[in-house]
């Protein structure tokens, strides 16, 4: 009996033992090959460590490929405080090398804290202090290498370009609206450390950083590069409040160089205030537009059969009566009796004021409209205003006559840009963009941005055609002819707007002078508008100020595009003021006596001896300022 008792006691321990065997060798079965992967994982993430490597912030390109803004190579401290063995060394050497104090070091050495990234002291490390870091080979002290965003143009094109933070982010302009594709992907290099910290000797682990992508404009760096150089040779000679400048492409909206003054260096941009880097005025700023307004009347009256340029007339006598009220034009005795291809040269308000009656309200704000005004264009830029105009319901006869030749309407450059360019494109209202292109890292198209019509057929081709052959007029004859270059066709208007001040009165002296202009006149492939706001030291006309600015813009656009010569357009009417030009007839073969009746008001200088003339320099056909030296080789 009591065998048996032990006998099943014996047995039963060992059941025990068997399950107990079996429960453990399960559930090391599942933790060696169910739960290892989940469980290696929490090990290594429990011994491993990662000094992080920043990933290359993807470049801004110009059209044509140029590197508007880069990135330049700086080191980043960071610490391992675990690692550190004297800890009062290590916050010496470094307060001496990063030039700040002992206790702040300290601060950042003691701190109980895995990694330590020493900010900002610690950030955008040029090489040299790097490698002074390195050199004290201290433990648990590591530079390692990430990058900077650089603006190796200085100001160049700021308020559009925008700014980075001191960890590379986006924060305004196209580096906050393209963050996410310019922001790459962060890499690292992974070790392994004990309890303690202190580092084992695993082999590390390294994961590249992925670069961001590129974002190429439709700016042209050249151009833009101009374009700079005119507005602070304005800023300095005129010393405006602010001045905008637009070059685009009438055929597809495209952006080809914009800037601003007040502007801001993107690397410094904590040195100056909020409202100087966060306004780009092109997009931002809305004010009266003046006389550059009248091309949409202008366009509006010829497009409805309202005025015939050539044929029908109107008597200026200085000022017309509206409303009871008296509209004055700028020449105060008025222009006399004009065609109305006159009106527009000289710019008379009482004939632009005829026109809009012509039109009537709802026909001039139905077109006002339809070229875009009193809404955003949709640039690809954030901070855009939609400007003001008159409600509709509220417009008297007065409204409608001011509003005839610019004035009681907020427009802003990047509206009128874009109106104008459909005023003598043939009616097409394109939405403006700056951005062109979107590359991978690796030079894959990510995005492309084709031309965009917001709107087509405004005004008709023959009505286009009109338009460009009266503000061809007003430049080769009229209040443009400050931006007349020899030997090119351009069409343009002048401005000339009295600003408004806070208290809603029109201010004494103070104007915003203008100029819109486009080349070539028969077929633009570039318009450019230059506007100063509240210019000092020069007599208040947008042709006295603004279009001299435009004309060298447009120079520039000659040489860089080498454009050819084209003297089928108007010529230009000169006054006392100007420089005349004439053009050298051929006189070779012919003797001295014959040249000189066809080289009148030029001097004549000859080389060698002879009666006829073998070769001549500058060549015949070419455009001389008279009064110019001009060589004759003899035979």
């Amino acid at each position: 009996m009591f065998q048996n008792t032990q006998n099943k006691r014996i047995t039963l321990m060992l059941y025990i033992v068997v399950i107990l065997f079996a429960v453990i060798v399960l559930r090391v079965f599942y933790l060696e090959v169910i739960e290892y992967n989940k469980l290696h994982s929490l090990a290594d993430n429990l011994w491993s460590k990662e000094l992080p490597i920043q990933a290359q912030r993807g470049e801004v390109l110009d059209r044509n490929g140029n590197v508007i803004a880069g990135n330049i190579k700086v080191g980043s401290l960071i610490l391992v405080n675990s690692q550190i063995e004297d800890k009062e060394k290590a916050s010496r050497e470094l307060s001496k090398i990063l030039n700040v104090s002992y206790e702040e070091m300290y601060k950042h050495v003691s701190k109980k804290t895995s990694l330590e990234r020493v900010h900002p002291e610690g950030r955008n490390l040029p090489s040299e202090i790097a490698d002074q870091i390195n050199s004290l080979h201290l433990k648990g002290v590591y530079v390692v290498s990430e990058t900077k965003r650089d603006y190796q143009y200085g100001k160049l094109l700021s308020h559009t370009l925008g700014y980075t933070g001191i960890d590379n982010q986006g924060l305004s302009g196209l580096e906050l609206m393209y963050d996410k594709e310019l922001t790459g992907v962060n890499g690292s290099i992974k070790y392994y450390s004990d309890g303690k910290g202190k580092k084992l000797d695993k082999p590390e682990i390294y994961r590249e950083p992925i670069s961001g992508s590129s974002i190429t404009l439709t700016i042209d760096l050249n151009l833009q590069l101009a374009l700079e150089n005119e507005l602070d040779n304005a800023q300095s000679r005129y010393n405006p409040d602010g001045i905008i400048a637009i070059v685009m492409d009438p055929t597809n909206g495209e952006i080809l160089a914009m800037s601003s003054r007040p502007t801001f260096d993107p690397s410094k941009y904590q040195e100056y205030t909020t409202e100087v880097i966060n306004r780009n005025l092109p997009i931002w700023q809305s004010f009266e537009p003046g006389s550059t307004f009248k091309i949409i009347t202008l366009s509006s009256a010829i497009n409805e059969n309202k005025i015939n340029l050539f044929e029908d007339t109107f008597y200026d006598s200085g000022s017309i009566k509206v409303g009871g009220a008296t509209l004055h034009c700028w020449k105060h005795k008025g222009h006399g009796q004009e065609t109305f291809l006159e009106v527009v040269e000289n710019s008379c308000n009482p004939g632009f004021v005829v026109m809009g009656q012509k039109l009537g309200k709802d026909l001039l704000f139905n077109y006002i409209n339809m070229f875009g005004f009193g809404s955003k264009t949709g640039i690809d830029l954030n901070g855009e205003a939609k400007g003001i105009l008159f409600n509709k319901n509220k417009i008297g006869p007065v409204e409608l006559a001011t509003t005839s030749f610019g004035q009681g309407v907020s427009v802003t450059a990047i509206q009128q840009v874009t109106a104008v360019s459909a005023a003598i494109n043939g009616g097409t209202l394109y939405y403006p963009h700056i951005l062109k292109e979107i590359n991978s890292s690796k030079g894959n198209v990510i995005k492309t941005v084709k031309p965009s019509v917001k709107r087509n057929n405004i005004i008709t081709n023959e009505t286009s055609s009109l338009v460009r052959y009266a503000l061809e007029s007003v430049v080769a004859k009229g209040s443009g002819h400050n931006a007349y270059v020899e030997g090119y066709r351009i069409g343009g208007k002048t401005g000339t707007a009295q600003k408004v001040g806070i208290d809603g009165r029109y201010m004494v002296g103070n104007y915003i002078l203008s100029f819109i202009g486009f080349m070539p006149a028969n077929d633009p492939k570039y318009v450019v508008y230059v506007a100063l706001d509240n210019a000092k030291n020069v007599v208040q006309y947008g042709g006295t100020a603004a279009a001299p600015i435009a004309k060298n813009i447009f120079e520039t656009i000659i040489s860089l595009y080498s454009l050819k010569e084209d003297n089928t357009g108007l010529p230009k009417e000169y006054t006392y003021l100007d420089t005349k030009y004439v053009t050298l007839e051929d006189v070779r073969g012919l003797s001295i006596k014959e040249a000189k009746k066809k080289l009148l008001n030029l001097q004549i200088e000859t080389v060698g001896k002879g009666d006829n003339i073998e070769e001549m320099n500058p060549s015949p056909g070419s455009r001389v300022k008279e009064g110019s030296s001009v060589k004759l080789l003899l035979n």
